[in-house]
């Protein structure tokens, strides 16, 4: 089997869910082969000259081995301005060499001028129609390298991003190799799969689609004739010192869903995800055989919220290299020492959802968080040396502009341990349960679509956020230094290196 990753993601560390997928396999002697076509499409695109000769891309075409370099070493991480170059100059160059083709590439997304992710028809155009896709050269000539003795091919699509890239590659299997079984699975997939409404468009071109975990339902699939038993993922056959960070950042999930999970408009619950944790020494165990076994410079913890438990573990057996992952406001991070014991395990950046700085929006969107503490937390992990990735979540139903003031407040009042932000507009997630009791309309048409438009209660809307976070929020110098220190593109996947 051949499980693939496809354009466009951020290419900084390897796709965990096809590593997953093949230590399963791998397993149960199932043998595979995994193409991070993500990577090597994007590195192939930036290799493509592009016709425009204005000075910045002629520019960024003369030093595009050098920054691709430069983002690979230490060093560059300790002088932003470098890397701000270096990143801004790589996406300049795929933004231009796809532009003849009607599509925008960058480094962390892929748009179309035409075709939208979001409409299953336009999935079928780009199919019907490869040839119009910016990595089609490059899958052509990929292809034949990696299908030969190939009768099943899996597809990872977890982004929208991936959306379009993935149906051109699978047009062009179809056409080319209309023997090949085609499996699709991954995040975005198991989302189209729990919608109330779903009727698969795709039966005539994707012989399976896998929601959810994949292991189980690709293991039955393929004939596995041993009971199921739980591998490490493997990462051994992707390019690991090509990703465009300085040394390899290894991503790990403990869990599938979130532990929580009682949060309003939580695209989780609307899907219906339910929390599968692996056993905790089972986690333990692995992330120190994987360590010992690629030595990476940095572990990406990938869970939607690190459970309580598992912090305690990873404080008494450290993975031994340092690491980062999203967690909650909880009342063991309100003990500074649990804090200081988290920093000597080897964390090195929390990703907390701050959400608001209002205590009502907070209580009535049932986040389970209480300011107080949250203060207290903050200057806790300060106090440890451990940094903060912050979100921020703006124009929720239960918000109003004087709440959007209490959370500029609380930001200001915490900003020597606020370290990054992600200010980000709410989005109403189509189906979740609470979606009735709003006037909605919907962003775009799309049978697809995962958001619904709605009218805001209080008549903060959209453009009122924007105006606010333009005008308002971002303007205080204290929060101006953070907001300017997100690194481009890669965001939050490379905040943990400058730290």
């Amino acid at each position: 089997m051949l499980l693939i990753f496809p354009p466009i993601a951020k290419a900084c560390e390897p796709p965990a869910g096809i590593a997953r997928l093949a230590g399963a396999l791998q397993a149960h002697d199932i043998p595979c082969k995994l193409w991070d076509a993500n990577l090597e499409g994007q590195l192939w695109l930036l290799d493509q000259q592009p016709e425009a000769n204005d000075t910045w891309t002629t520019r960024a075409w003369r030093s595009r081995h050098k920054h691709l370099q430069e983002l690979r070493e230490p060093a560059t991480y300790a002088n932003s301005s470098r890397y701000t170059t270096a990143v801004n100059d790589l996406n300049r160059l795929l933004l231009m060499a796809a532009k003849p083709l009607q599509a925008e590439v960058g480094l962390a997304d892929f748009r179309h001028e035409t075709l939208s992710p979001v409409r299953s028809q336009d999935l079928l155009q780009a199919a019907a129609r490869p040839e119009l896709n910016p990595f089609f050269p490059f899958f052509q000539q990929r292809l034949p390298e990696l299908l030969g003795g190939i009768t099943t091919v899996g597809i990872s699509l977890c982004f929208l991003s991936q959306a379009l890239c993935t149906f051109s590659l699978i047009g062009l299997i179809r056409q080319q190799y209309p023997q090949v079984k085609i499996v699709l699975g991954g995040g975005l997939v198991t989302t189209w799969l729990s919608r109330p409404d779903w009727h698969n468009p795709f039966g005539g071109l994707v012989d399976h689609l896998i929601g959810g975990e994949g292991e189980l339902p690709l293991l039955e699939l393929l004939g596995a004739q041993s009971p199921y038993q739980q591998a490490p993922p493997d990462y051994s056959q992707l390019p690991l010192a090509a990703y465009l960070s300085p040394g390899l950042i290894l991503p790990y999930s403990t869990a599938s869903g979130c532990w929580w999970n009682r949060c309003s408009f939580c695209p989780e619950r609307a899907e219906g995800s339910r929390y599968h944790p692996l056993p905790i020494p089972l986690v333990l165990a692995e992330l120190q055989q994987l360590v010992q076994q690629y030595r990476p410079r940095l572990l990406h913890l990938l869970d939607n919220a690190l459970a309580p438990a598992l912090l305690q573990g990873l404080i008494k057996q450290p993975p031994g290299v340092p690491w980062y992952g999203f967690v909650r406001f909880e009342k063991q991070l309100a003990d500074p020492q649990f804090c200081h014991a988290l920093r000597q395990s080897g964390c090195v950046m929390l990703k907390l959802g701050i959400e608001s700085g209002d205590q009502q929006v907070l209580d009535r969107l049932h986040k389970g968080i209480e300011l107080g503490m949250a203060g207290r937390i903050l200057e806790n992990l300060r106090a440890a040396g451990i940094a903060v990735y912050g979100y921020l979540l703006f124009g929720t139903p239960a918000e109003d502009q004087a709440a959007a003031r209490r959370t500029l407040a609380f930001v200001q009042q915490h900003h020597t341990a606020i370290t990054f932000l992600n200010l980000a507009i709410f989005n109403m997630p189509l189906f979740g349960d609470e979606v009735p009791e709003y006037e909605t309309e919907l962003f775009y048409e799309g049978d697809l679509s995962l958001y619904t438009g709605f009218t805001h209660p209080n008549g903060w809307g959209r453009g009122a956020v924007r105006r606010f976070l333009r005008q308002e929020f971002s303007r205080p110098p204290e929060i101006a230094s953070i907001i300017r220190r997100d690194p481009a593109q890669f965001t939050s996947n490379h905040a943990a290196l400058f730290c």
